[in-house]
């Protein structure tokens, strides 16, 4: 791999993942338009850890909390608002963890393809802007029920579909549920981190199983590229996004859907 390739799908794979637009989508365009080869699995691995290493360092503190919380509740039957958000976070990780152990395999033969990309990116765009402009908008993460936790982790399954994008769907069930937009991208975001760790431990597994060689200046730069560019992509959305709301990247998703049907079909 070159420099320009390890730079641009490092940067696509922070800024996306935790943007509401689909990582898969670009993913799978960026190296169509410009020629490149497959990347590899070491290096689709180096990016996960990237953008696991950036999620992890800003939410360290709140991170901490849930720990520390959850192990008191487990242990010492002492419940908290830390312990009761960590609890959530788990059940909204379970279901997508057991239909992606059980059903992955399915999904990447089957629905990987530009014509299903774009047609779920159109589709779940139109769902997040219409969750957004209907949204009550009122609640934190704080206030979860068990029920609620469970039904955005039912929405992440989508998730499994390319170009779904897994915050996208999960930002959109937390807005149907009253959430504020600044609740459902946190809520999403440390749901991303049970689930990125899970999705980077069996892409090492299978890399460790392999015999292929390995080029330590790609990982070593994709996991810093991707971890800069997502560190950087929380702060600004979280800051900016009550502000402009979820319509931007309706729009994007929309003009890219597009594209990706022009793409397929001509």
């Amino acid at each position: 791999m070159d420099f320009e390739q390890i730079l641009g799908l490092g940067l696509l794979q922070g800024l996306t993942e935790f943007l509401p637009i689909s990582s898969s989508a670009h993913l799978i365009l960026l190296p169509l338009l410009l020629g490149w080869e497959d990347q590899g699995l070491a290096f689709d691995v180096a990016v996960h850890v990237g953008t696991l290493i950036a999620v992890v360092s800003y939410f360290r503190k709140d991170i901490s909390k849930l720990i520390v919380g959850w192990f008191l509740s487990v242990f010492k039957q002492q419940q908290s608002q830390d312990s009761r958000l960590a609890w959530m976070v788990i059940i909204g990780t379970i279901p997508v963890g057991l239909v992606g152990l059980f059903a992955g395999d399915l999904i990447e033969i089957y629905l990987r393809s530009p014509l299903v990309i774009a047609i779920s990116t159109i589709v779940f765009g139109l769902l997040l802007w219409w969750a957004d402009a209907n949204g009550q908008r009122n609640k934190s993460e704080e206030g979860l029920t068990l029920k609620a936790a469970l039904t955005i982790g039912l929405y992440q399954v989508l998730a499994l579909i390319p170009g779904t994008s897994r915050s996208g769907i999960t930002m959109t069930a937390g807005l149907v549920l009253g959430l504020t937009r600044e609740a459902a991208a946190r809520f999403s975001f440390l749901l991303s981190v049970p689930l990125i760790f899970l999705a980077g431990g069996l892409k090492t597994i299978e890399l460790a199983g392999s015999a292929i060689a390995i080029d330590w200046f790609a990982i070593i730069a994709g996991v810093v590229i991707s971890a800069l560019s997502a560190f950087a992509c929380i702060s600004l959305f979280l800051k900016m996004l009550e502000k402009i709301g979820m319509l931007p990247f309706v729009i994007y998703r929309l003009l890219l859907g597009c594209f990706l049907l022009y793409y397929s079909l001509g």
